[in-house]
């Protein structure tokens, strides 16, 4: 009689890799990586390989979200402490002896040129849910000190390279986990109400502070412009000014319907600098206009609630944090890139997640996809 062999399907075979997902986050994914390959085969028609590359890129991020996916949390806890010591001790070497592009020092050469910062902005929200796990239960003021401090040494550094965008995002990314530990609102809210004080001042007295020869403490030049910019584009039009003139004219242009697919003319008569990047917002918004917009913008917050609520339902205060925090990290890519494109935001280095090109942003967003997946894997875990 012969021997009947029991083998499982194939189905059955991957269904622990499959389990990896959780469907409505990559539904999510899936919505802003169409509409980004979309947006950048328009924008990027006449500008080389953009587009095979920017697919490529979201290729790499795939990749990544999906191997980082199958890490238990609990592997990637006891990966915070190195993570972030590696990435400060890296930003510490840019520091020294860092790679000058641009008028930056940004980049390192270790055998392959890297950019440190791109690092901690994965490290910062691990390091940070790493502490406040080891201190669950028994919080007290010197923890967010602690904390405060651990976050601060990166930002300064990378502020002083300087790279304002990736510090806000590293800031976000650290903040948020410190808020969603429990910071109290009397320590939240006066440095809010600061903030808020010192924009009254810059709009009121935006003439006397952007004058010529008037030079802030603290800032770079070209961050002092920037903020002054904002305030007044039209005070050097064809300098300063211009990519920002050039971008809310594309934007009012789309109109409710937007100019169509293919047919923006501020886009591909090269008026709209960094089109296929930062200024992508700009680009899309022309061709696809007011109704394109809300359809990405509904997409980036099915994106975030997801984000939310594996944040609210995972197992462990390690992981609801990081979760919440890698959730921030994309609101604040989106917030960022579409206010300054729109003109209620300073120009910063942030590019639009999924939309806007460039490998190394993608790579970030990959694995943050990644910390996602596994966290609303381990819940799936522990409820079965």
């Amino acid at each position: 009689m012969p021997t009947v062999l029991n083998r499982r399907s194939v189905l059955h075979r991957i269904d622990p890799f499959l389990k990896g997902f959780d469907g409505p986050l990559l539904l999510a994914v899936l919505l802003l990586a169409g509409l980004g390959l979309i947006t950048m085969y328009s924008s990027g028609f006449d500008h080389g390989t953009r587009f095979a590359d920017h697919g490529r890129n979201m290729l790499i991020a795939g990749i990544l979200m999906v191997l980082v996916a199958q890490v238990p949390t609990q592997r990637l806890m006891s990966l915070a402490v190195p993570l972030y010591v590696a990435g400060v001790a890296l930003l510490i070497a840019v520091a020294i002896f860092g790679l000058t592009k641009k008028g930056a020092r940004r980049w390192v050469d270790v055998g392959i040129v890297i950019q440190p910062s791109e690092i901690l902005k994965i490290a910062m929200p691990l390091m940070l849910a790493w502490w406040f796990q080891k201190r669950e239960g028994q919080l007290r003021v010197l923890d967010f000190v602690v904390a405060g401090v651990l976050l601060a040494i990166p930002v300064g550094l990378i502020m002083r390279q300087p790279d304002l965008g990736t510090a806000i995002l590293v800031l976000a990314a650290g903040m948020s986990v410190i808020f969603y530990a429990g910071l109290s609102w009397k320590l939240i809210v006066p440095p809010v109400l600061l903030g808020l004080l010192g924009v009254v001042t810059l709009v009121v007295l935006e003439p006397q502070l952007c004058a010529d020869g008037v030079r802030w403490p603290v800032l770079h030049d070209y961050q002092q412009q920037r903020i002054c910019t904002l305030l007044d584009p039209t005070r050097d039009p064809l300098g300063k000014g211009f990519h920002i003139i050039q971008s809310l004219i594309a934007i009012g242009s789309g109109g409710f319907w937007g100019k169509g697919f293919m047919q923006g003319t501020q886009t591909h008569l090269e008026f709209i600098p960094e089109r296929t990047s930062d200024f992508i917002f700009a680009a899309f918004s022309e061709e696809f206009g007011l109704v394109g917009n809300l359809v990405l913008l509904g997409c980036f917050v099915f994106l975030l609630l997801r984000g939310l609520t594996i944040a609210m339902e995972a197992p462990t205060l390690f992981s609801r944090l990081l979760a919440g925090s890698v959730t921030f990290i994309f609101f604040t890519y989106a917030f960022v890139n579409m206010g300054m494109v729109s003109g209620i935001l300073p120009v910063v280095g942030v590019p639009l997640p999924f939309i806007s090109y460039g490998g190394t942003a993608m790579v970030t967003l990959g694995l943050g996809l990644g910390i996602l997946m596994s966290i609303a894997k381990s819940k799936r875990l522990v409820q079965s």
